[in-house]
């Protein structure tokens, strides 16, 4: 049985001989191509480039065989082609690294030191929400409002009309109603409170949506596919309520759901939530008993 004193040994002599051979600049290099990685891998996930990917590795496969057997034309003609791979896939999956590049350089730099929204303004904003998103429902009336978190949203936001006021449901009915100037086009919301409305976003290229979707479901899917940004699409044809997150759709929610997801989505953290509300019902306890142990006395 190895004695602690050996494995001390054993795992000293491992640290030194790793901190002759590896650099700092090392383990830095590996963590950016890990990070470089992942994001790639995170955007090929919300697009559909699986049929791309399939064929670069039927490539790849044949360029093995050809290259086993000594296939001296194919294997000309496939080291000619991989030769301008990198262009290609450049040319490929141009939207998917735009997308890419958006994703890591379009963080608000104002992030650090913006604003923090209050708890007691957050509720407000978010009751103010699901209700003129429940009235609209039942009226029709077709809206789409983003909340921009992360990344900013500042070039679609002056595609429309400024307008950084607060919200309230009233405001809200009133901009979406369907004689307003600004009911057609995108709502955005920042810190909890309107920036601009009647904005123009992308609309998405995934096949995969039902065909009877109309533009305010795509725009929002589209806008959520470039961007961290929560859409809420009121249908003006069914009336139904559906959220959009990450390129995915959310439909025909009902009132509990909406609320749910929208308050998971724009907080931090459930987790951290709960926490935080732990934390204070512990401070309200023992402010409790130190005042109960006081009156005792």
């Amino acid at each position: 049985m190895i004695s602690f004193r050996e494995l001390y040994d054993t795992t000293v002599s491992l640290l030194t001989t790793l901190n002759q051979t590896i650099r700092v600049w090392d383990i830095v290099d590996i963590l950016a191509i890990a990070y470089l990685l992942y994001r790639v891998l995170i955007v090929m996930r919300r697009t559909s480039p699986g049929s791309v990917i399939n064929g670069i590795i039927i490539l790849l496969a044949v360029a093995y065989v050809s290259n086993l057997f000594n296939l001296k034309v194919m294997k000309f003609i496939l080291n000619q082609t991989l030769q301008m791979g990198v262009i290609v896939l450049v040319v490929l999956f141009q939207p998917e690294l735009r997308k890419l590049f958006e994703h890591m350089g379009s963080r608000r730099s104002g992030s650090l030191f913006r604003r923090r929204v209050k708890n007691e303004d957050f509720e407000v904003m978010l009751s103010h929400v699901v209700a003129a998103c429940e009235i609209m429902a039942k009226s029709k009336t077709g809206a789409l409002i983003v909340f921009e978190r992360e990344i900013g949203l500042n070039d679609y936001g002056a595609t429309g009309t400024q307008l950084d006021a607060q919200i309230t449901s009233e405001l809200l009915q009133n901009i979406f109603y369907h004689n307003s100037p600004l009911h057609d086009g995108a709502l955005l919301i920042r810190d909890a409170r309107i920036t601009s409305a009647a904005c123009m976003l992308p609309l998405t290229n995934n096949a995969n949506l039902a065909s009877g979707l109309g533009m305010r479901h795509r725009a929002a899917v589209g806008i959520s596919e470039r961007s961290d940004a929560v859409a809420v699409i009121v249908s003006e044809q069914t009336g139904f309520i559906s959220v959009a997150v990450d390129g995915m759709l959310k439909r025909r929610l009902n009132r509990e759901t909406f609320e749910t997801m929208l308050r998971s989505e724009l907080t931090q953290s459930s987790a951290v939530s709960r926490a935080r509300a732990k934390r204070k019902t512990g401070r309200t306890k023992a402010k409790t008993a130190r005042k109960q142990k006081v009156d005792k006395r």
